[in-house]
């Protein structure tokens, strides 16, 4: 008499943390090792609370897999521990309900059509820092999101800039925020349209040759609706639990929640986060927030409050990038000036590719400010163009606006000049001339939303950007597009600009005008000069030593009453050099200058 049997099911195994979906169902991995028992609930089992009990793989590590369940549905986790039972969504989840609520099983798949996309070389990048939120609103005022921010691409792609800076764009509390108290670090924020919102995004961007730049948070997470707080019930001194440190190293600015970055199992959890936005979001850089908080507790340069275990952390991040996709590029916000942020791993630096550079941003703020010519300081001015890191002109980021550096009691640069009134004659002046710098100084050049037609005030996360100002300042996001022009090369003139090699050939502290040289290479096209007067004055026939013989034709003019009606419209002629002992420059040539304004030459 046979015995009838019924196979078992075979034993699946699946690589990765999270939910993982495949064809055989979804396959979910958690780490929690002070759970007794931790079991999966969801749609896909009318939320029971134990019908799919996880199976303990060892090292803490929890890991089942359910046929029944697929991407779409809403899940937690449920973990049996010594607080009780404890209902937690996935940290590895891609997508959440809203902050407080479900995580959701993520369908991996999308259509790509980027594939042609080529990462712009770092000396061509032009940055456009954006927040979602305040971007592009809807039309109802409600806070923008990946789908009206990609409605404004192709504004973006005719200013010129190559690259997106997004601010940070993972789940946070509400659906207001900077971005930066993030609550779920795998999670893309659900008010900004989810993951395939994002997806859609990236890819309009790569299709019109714009890449993006993701801000990333490793210094601290929340505090608010964080479920990684004692995420399995364990914790020592009230503090966070296995993904927090337990003492004084938790501390920081924004809530005791610094992640443990001693642990390996933590650790992980930063790599793998990182390389997600690079593999399966196609991002193409990541600016890392706050930097100096993941390398000193205290965010003070204090050797006893050093964390070696941060820098080396961001030191393998950056390697693994290194290694998997040498053409991405990491930036840091360490504000330090501190060379060994960009110095490479292998000469034991934290390498990282470039670094915001304050030290440009204050310099050139300074001088931009200040209500009396003759309190100008061209020495700022001169510093600002010079310094760099490690002898590299694009390991650093240069900028007169960012969304830090126009907020907290900081205001954008025309608001700076003229309080009250930033679309002054002199707010838009002096603000230009900033541009210009960050423009054509060595570095890669950012700015800020809405800073190409004069926006005012300073940025809040509650204040659209004012799109009104554009149609009444096209003339100065003319300029901006101009100037984006020639620091990428567009026109096959200005290759100076996108060199390594700067050298500043005159300064009269006393007209306040200052001239430097650009160059690649060298000779026609390539050499650039830029003269810069900070004077509310005309000069006519004044004379600058130059490198090259030539004729030299001005490619800009920042006075040209095509980018402002109130703008004087100096006479500005193409000039040819003369033999003069001028700056200890061979040749010379004799130009006029407007008030206020900026010139960029180059010889065909």
């Amino acid at each position: 008499m046979s015995k009838s049997t019924t196979a078992a099911a075979p034993e699946i195994h699946i690589e990765g943390m999270g939910s993982i979906p495949h064809e055989n169902g979804v396959f979910f991995r958690v780490w929690a090792p002070h759970a007794k028992k931790v079991f999966v609930t969801g749609e896909f089992n009318n939320w029971s609370k134990n019908k799919h009990p996880m199976t303990h793989e060892g090292n803490g590590y929890w890991g089942l897999n359910i046929p029944d369940a697929k991407a779409g549905n809403q899940y937690k986790y449920i973990l049996q521990t010594d607080m009780g039972l404890l209902h937690r969504n996935d940290p590895y989840a891609r997508e959440l309900t809203n902050s407080a609520g479900n995580s959701i099983i993520t369908d991996p798949h999308f259509e790509w059509t980027d594939h042609d996309f080529k990462m712009p070389s770092w000396n061509e990048l032009v940055i456009y820092e954006m927040h979602i939120g305040t971007f592009n609103v809807k039309e109802d005022g409600k806070p923008g999101t990946f789908e009206t921010a990609r409605q404004r691409l192709g504004y973006l792609k005719a200013l010129g800039v190559n690259a997106l800076e997004i601010m940070p764009a993972t789940e946070f509390p509400g659906g207001i925020s900077w971005g930066y108290n993030l609550s779920h670090p795998y999670a893309i924020e659900s008010d900004y349209g989810g993951v395939k919102g994002f997806k859609e995004l990236i890819n309009a961007a790569h299709e019109l040759g714009i890449a993006i730049i993701l801000d990333v948070v490793y210094n601290h997470f929340g505090p608010s609706d964080l479920d990684l707080w004692q995420f399995d019930g364990w914790s020592e001194n009230g503090a966070g639990g296995i993904y927090f440190y337990q003492d004084w190293r938790a501390e920081t600015p924004w809530g005791h929640t610094r992640p443990d970055y001693g642990r390996p199992e933590v650790r992980q959890y930063l790599r793998d986060n990182a390389l997600m936005w690079l593999e399966d979001y196609h991002i193409d850089g990541l600016r890392t927030d706050a930097l100096l908080f993941v390398r000193n507790a205290q965010g003070k340069n204090l050797p006893e409050a050093d964390l070696p275990e941060g820098w080396t952390l961001m030191k393998w991040i950056n390697e693994e990038v290194k290694k998997r996709f040498p053409w991405k590029i990491t930036i840091a916000e360490d504000l330090q000036d501190n060379e060994w942020i960009t110095k490479g791993t292998e000469d034991n630096g934290e390498g990282f590719n470039t670094q915001w550079d304050p030290a440009f941003t204050f310099s050139v703020r300074d001088v931009l400010k200040v209500p009396e010519d003759e309190h100008r300081d061209l020495d700022k001015i001169q510093f600002a163009i010079n310094h760099n890191f490690n002898g590299d002109a694009f390991q650093r980021v240069i900028y007169t606006e960012s969304h830090d550096d126009v907020a907290n009691g900081k205001t954008r640069v025309p608001e700076e000049i003229t309080p009250g009134d930033a679309q002054s004659w002199f707010a838009k002046k002096r603000s230009v001339l900033g541009a210009v710098l960050v423009f054509t100084a060595a570095g890669i050049p950012m700015i800020f939303q809405g800073q190409e037609f004069v926006e005012g005030g300073w940025f809040d996360d509650t204040r659209p950007l004012d799109w009104s100002k554009f149609s009444d300042f096209k003339g100065i996001a003319r300029l901006y597009r101009d100037c984006i022009s020639l620091r990428r090369n567009m026109e096959g003139l200005t290759k100076g600009l996108s060199g390594q090699h700067t050298r500043i050939i005159h300064v009269n502290n006393e007209d306040k005008v200052i001239a430097f040289h650009r160059w690649y290479e060298g000779g026609p096209k390539d050499s650039t000069i830029v003269v810069l007067n900070f004077m509310n004055k005309e000069h006519k026939d004044y004379v600058i030593g130059v490198p090259e013989e030539g004729v030299w034709k001005v490619r800009f003019n920042s006075d040209w009453k095509g980018y402002d009606e109130s703008f004087t419209d100096a006479a500005v002629f193409d000039v040819e050099t003369f033999t003069s002992s001028k700056d200890e420059q061979e040749f010379s040539i004799s130009l006029n200058m407007g008030p206020y304004n900026a010139l960029i030459l180059s010889r065909d």
